[in-house]
């Protein structure tokens, strides 16, 4: 989240802290911000915990596309280009970004599927569907 901060901003925010709030007062403050943080990562886990709880399994299969955007972010171009210069594809069939194709399905029974219609037909209408 925080990844383009640096030491040295973190160390002017502490001495503007330092100047503003003064020295009595910053670690009262320092303490009020950390456990605000704690309590909103304790919202945060509690909301995740209790939607895994009520989806079941349907909750890992709504995380899997944000893992893969994850993956995206380490998105390296000079290992992507290297790799399909040198066709190094990865031997488990995945793609770099983590996307496996699905098995082909098996061609339906023509016993099940329905007779083509004819030209001009109109197709069938269940109105209990719509």
């Amino acid at each position: 989240m925080f990844e383009s901060v640096g030491w040295l901003e973190i160390l002017v925010l502490l001495l503007a802290g330092l100047f503003i709030l003064g020295p009595e007062r910053l670690p009262s403050a320092a303490a009020w911000i950390g456990k605000s943080i704690r309590k909103v990562r304790e919202f945060a886990t509690g909301a995740r915990d209790q939607l895994r709880n009520e989806m079941g399994p349907e909750f890992d299969e709504l995380r899997k596309p944000l893992e893969n955007l994850r993956e995206l972010r380490s998105f390296d171009p000079k290992r992507m280009v290297t790799q399909h210069l040198f066709n190094d594809e990865p031997a488990n069939g995945n793609k770099p970004n983590g996307y496996t194709p699905p098995p082909p399905a098996a061609a339906p029974p023509s016993s099940q599927t329905p007779p083509p219609l004819n030209p001009g037909e109109k197709p069938p209408f269940d109105p209990d569907a719509t």
